[in-house]
């Protein structure tokens, strides 16, 4: 999740921009400074604590190959390749984030192990029952096409693997106008969905959904931390590319949102 980005007038008004635009607008905003200076290591609400619990629900062992979507800089898939020595893939459609990715690997040691690819979650690179476990936060709800991103999930997944699925939840009827637009796609709260709809899609795949979770508080946890750091880059005059004035307003929406019960973060846990 991420708020306050820069747009020209053009792309803020485009509110029906074709997929392609949009896929590329996400991937280049989570690879951007702006990105790392607003949420730190991990981009998304639970950060290290939350990818753990998910991995511990993949049953991650050195002989199992995971997969991990829209993987950004490769915080999330590296930690757990390192702590369980499982194989793994990290998919991104960002060259910056993948690069970034890739050279944190070979620092740490991990790239005999993880590689990089680029790729579309709507159309994975990768044969049919290829992985054994397949992890994905807080990207599903930026995707245009989710449920084919989802059916592409449940294609790749051999049977019994699991996949572990961490995102933004929400009422889209009952969602100000303001979080619909292109900003709040790319803040990945436009395409959010019910925790309950959400599983339901996992469901219509053919997957056998074993749990879910909500995790609004690490949700709230974020929204501090992205207003923290916007009034910061307010008094240094820092990263150039925010526009804090718009990401202080969209993060006052989110968290009146969430005071009404329309927005939140939530897990799904599933198996094919």
């Amino acid at each position: 999740m991420s708020i306050g980005f820069r747009y020209t007038s053009l792309e803020v008004r485009g509110g029906s921009a074709p997929s392609s635009f949009v896929k590329c607008r996400c991937a280049s905003a989570y690879a951007s400074d702006a990105a790392r200076f607003l949420l730190g290591d991990s981009f998304h609400p639970g950060g290290a604590a939350l990818t753990a619990r998910l991995g511990a629900s993949l049953g991650l062992t050195p002989d199992r190959l995971l997969l991990d979507v829209a993987c950004g800089p490769g915080t999330s898939v590296l930690r757990l390749a390192r702590e369980s020595g499982c194989r793994a893939v990290g998919l991104d459609l960002s060259e910056g984030s993948l690069l970034a990715a890739t050279g944190r690997s070979a620092r740490e040691g991990t790239a005999a192990r993880v590689r990089f690819v680029r790729g579309d979650a709507e159309a994975l690179p990768l044969a049919d029952a290829s992985v054994d476990a397949l992890l994905c936060e807080c990207a599903l709800c930026a995707f245009p096409d989710q449920t084919a991103a989802v059916a592409e999930i449940a294609r790749v997944l051999r049977r019994g693997g699991h996949v572990a699925l961490s995102d933004m939840v929400a009422d889209p009827s009952r969602l100000p106008e303001r979080l619909r637009g292109l900003e709040a796609h790319v803040a990945c709260v436009a395409g959010a969905r019910p925790l309950e709809a959400l599983a339901a899609l996992l469901a219509d795949a053919g997957l056998a959904v074993i749990r879910i979770e909500r995790h609004d508080d690490a949700l709230a946890v974020l929204l501090d931390r992205v207003e923290a750091r916007l009034r910061l880059a307010r008094v240094v005059a820092s990263a150039p590319e925010l526009d804090v004035r718009t990401g202080l307003e969209l993060v006052g929406e989110a968290r009146t949102a969430m005071a009404r019960g329309v927005l939140g973060y939530g897990v799904v846990v599933a198996t094919a």
